[in-house]
């Protein structure tokens, strides 16, 4: 561990616009980023919001942002967190919720452990650990599968193999969809699913229209609903 270099800091941002603040983004979280001149963001414009949050007074104009999205090449990675050898600390800021877990961010850790630099998380909203918080599934095994599969035959197998580990295991499964396809989601899991099977759907989380709802598939099935547009988490068990 490179002790007298830099430290990458992974600093979490709140879930929603509509979320207050200081519910969300911890004292000492501010306290760090108030030190960091040099961050690597999966977008710029909203960074830049969320550290003017953080401190009205922080010295925007004096920082620098390079860009680790889904289109950022693994080659370019390296050379972002190269201040970290200089001595420099760096903060590490996703779109929402906490760096590197289902976020582009995570190869800059990777990065960043390959080379035995000091990697600092540090405490924030996580969406997907909030709902399985909320949904009553089981929480000592679970599995994240992050986007379910555009076409039709490898979603449906993969629908498939998560109601396996369920039956099997009781592993609790948690996955997301691009918000403005949440609704048709639910729709095909009625379709797919057993209606025994229990699925809670976890919506705009700290934000205003929070809602956190486990019922069957079945019941599901002839509910009324609209979650089109909003960020969501969706979580299958038995």
């Amino acid at each position: 561990m490179n002790r007298d270099k830099g430290t990458l800091y992974l600093l979490p941002v709140p879930l929603s616009d509509g979320a207050p603040f200081d519910a969300c983004i911890t004292a000492g979280e501010v306290d760090v980023l108030r030190r960091l001149r040099y961050f690597i963001v999966e977008n710029v414009r909203s960074a830049r919001r969320f550290l003017r949050k953080a401190d009205p007074a922080f010295p925007i104009d004096e920082s620098e942002f390079v860009v680790l999205d889904e289109h950022t090449s693994p080659a370019d990675v390296p050379a972002m967190i190269r201040p970290l050898s200089q001595g420099k600390d760096i903060g590490v800021i996703s779109e929402a919720g906490c760096p590197a877990v289902a976020d582009p961010g995570a190869d800059a850790v990777a990065a960043a452990q390959r080379q035995g630099f000091r990697v600092v998380p540090l405490t924030g909203p996580s969406s997907l650990l909030m709902a399985l918080m909320a949904s009553g599934f089981n929480g000592q095994s679970f599995a994240f599968a992050g986007y379910l599969p555009v076409e039709g035959g490898a979603r449906q197998r993969r629908l498939r193999e998560m109601e396996t580990r369920v039956r099997r295991e009781g592993q609790t499964q948690i996955f997301i969809e691009t918000p403005y396809r949440n609704n048709r989601l639910i729709a095909e899991l009625c379709r797919v699913l057993p209606g025994t099977m229990l699925l809670c759907v976890a919506s705009d989380i700290t934000g205003p229209r929070e809602s956190i709802i486990t019922r069957p598939v079945s019941e599901w099935a002839v509910a009324e609903y609209n979650y089109d547009k909003v960020p969501t988490i969706f979580l299958l068990h038995g």
